[in-house]
């Protein structure tokens, strides 16, 4: 079995300080889209979760976790958290959570983000 080292032994550590095991495996293809995703697991799009970093008028960030099916309507989820929110630079999500855009999982980032979750999910 292959050691995991780096950004998955981060999301390992993290999922282990919540009491939760899992499994971490490593794709031969592209997972960056819920769509390789879905593929490469062999599940509906809706059972994927997408982790997106998005940033508030107010420069605060913000993580939604959204079905793979769903796309994000900005102005709705504005709407909820009190202020607008716009999509940040690759620098400021990379900053944050410490992972790539395409790449980023629903825990283990550098920062504590304020999460809001698709009801979808």
């Amino acid at each position: 079995m292959t050691e995991i080292t780096g950004p998955a032994a981060r999301v390992r550590a993290a999922a282990e300080s919540f009491g939760l095991s899992v499994t971490i495996r490593t794709m031969p293809e592209s997972t960056r889209t819920a769509e390789e995703a879905a593929a490469a697991c062999g599940c509906p799009v809706g059972a994927i979760v997408k982790s997106l970093v998005f940033r508030t008028a107010g420069g605060r960030p913000v993580l939604l976790l959204v079905s793979g099916s769903n796309r994000v309507d900005e102005k709705s989820v504005g709407a909820v958290i009190g202020e607008p929110i716009e999509r940040p630079d690759a620098a400021f999500v990379r900053q944050l959570t410490g992972f790539a855009i395409g790449g980023i999982p629903p825990l283990g980032h550098a920062t504590r983000l304020p999460t809001y979750i698709d009801r979808a999910l």
